[in-house]
């Protein structure tokens, strides 16, 4: 495609269309190829008209940035990079989250390239190349630790970032993170409400900081309604085949409990299954809490006491505080915390 839209011939005489630029929405709209350029970038000296116009055309013709060209002019990428494990919860987290960043991504020059990697090597090895390769203006990252090498990593080389997760090192960062003190302290309530007292919780991995939040909401309310707590040997991160055969055990030993807390939507799954080839079953013997991101559990076992989570809220919020950071915008006014969400009556007694 030439500077009037039409497409070139190869030399093995295929017709192929080029990529438009500048110059083909320059000639399609009959404008200079700065007043183009200044418009796609909202500059304000340039009418809404025009920049309606420009977009419109830009749309139709499928312009995208040439972001090599943009990196040489500006020094940036345009890039945001999503660094998330495989390993994440399976039940609707990666993709909710990934829907509520590109909602705010949407509106700016900025798109989203998720970089994966897996917990069982080195969590600072993506970092390390995004830093190194300068791939990114923004980094996004979860799975957070009390003493993240990642954050001071990133502080230490200046590179914008927002968290999903907090940590205790005492270093300033953005943040969005979800109320796993409060979410646990108000599961045990539901279960006590309907006459629970012995209680097994699946928590988070150790190494994460909110399994101390975790934790200490458990015991925090087991005390406040003299519940006890009856130990489950696993975590969200067992596979769950293992989950489900732990918990199968621990329903057949002479210390069952009547009430099980998970921290995952894909770990109720598990013990769920647990429950059932014991030969009991949710609602029935035991009652079991669940947070989740989308309603799946409602719809496969209703029995269940479920928590909404809002993970695409936590992918704007972050996307709004890379951005922040990216803008130049203070660490500590970046920082948010979202409450668990439950079904109404689900505190009163049964």
């Amino acid at each position: 495609m030439d500077s009037t839209g039409k497409s070139s011939r190869g030399d093995n005489g295929v017709t192929t269309p080029e990529r438009p630029t500048l110059k083909t929405i320059a000639f399609m709209t009959g404008l200079g190829i700065t007043t183009v350029s200044r418009a796609l970038k909202d500059a304000p000296d340039i009418g809404a008209e025009t920049k309606e116009r420009v977009r419109m055309v830009a749309r139709q013709l499928g312009y995208q940035p040439n972001r090599a060209g943009v990196r040489l002019r500006t020094g940036k990428t345009n890039v945001i990079a999503l660094v998330l494990s495989i390993d994440e919860e399976i039940m609707g987290f990666t993709s909710q989250i990934v829907f509520g960043i590109s909602d705010v991504l949407a509106g700016t020059p900025y798109h989203l390239v998720v970089t994966p990697y897996s917990i069982a090597r080195d969590p600072l090895q993506p970092v390390r190349y995004i830093l190194d390769t300068g791939s990114a203006d923004g980094v996004i990252i979860s799975r957070m630790e009390p003493d993240d090498p990642r954050v001071k990593l990133m502080l230490d080389r200046n590179m914008p970032f927002s968290a999903h997760g907090r940590t205790e090192s005492g270093l300033v960062h953005p943040y969005h993170d979800f109320d796993s003190e409060a979410y646990a302290y108000q599961a045990v309530r539901a279960l006590a409400a309907r006459g629970r007292r012995r209680i097994a919780l699946l928590p988070p991995p150790g190494r994460l900081t909110y399994f101390s939040h975790t934790r200490i909401g458990f015991q925090t309310a087991l005390h406040a309604y003299g519940a006890e707590e009856i130990p489950l040997r696993v975590n969200i991160d067992a596979p769950l085949q293992q989950i489900r055969d732990e918990v199968e055990a621990l329903m057949r030993s002479p210390h069952a409990p009547d009430g099980i807390v998970s921290s995952s939507a894909a770990g109720a799954i598990a013990i769920n299954a647990g429950v059932e080839a014991a030969g009991l079953a949710v609602g029935r013997e035991v009652d079991l809490v669940s947070k989740q991101s989308a309603e799946i559990l409602d719809w496969i076992r209703p029995e269940m006491i479920t928590c909404f989570e809002d993970v695409r809220e936590a992918g704007r919020e972050l996307a709004r505080a890379v951005i922040g950071r990216i803008e130049g915008a203070d660490a500590s006014a970046l920082q948010s915390i979202s409450q668990p969400v439950w079904p109404e009556g689900v505190f009163e007694p049964r």
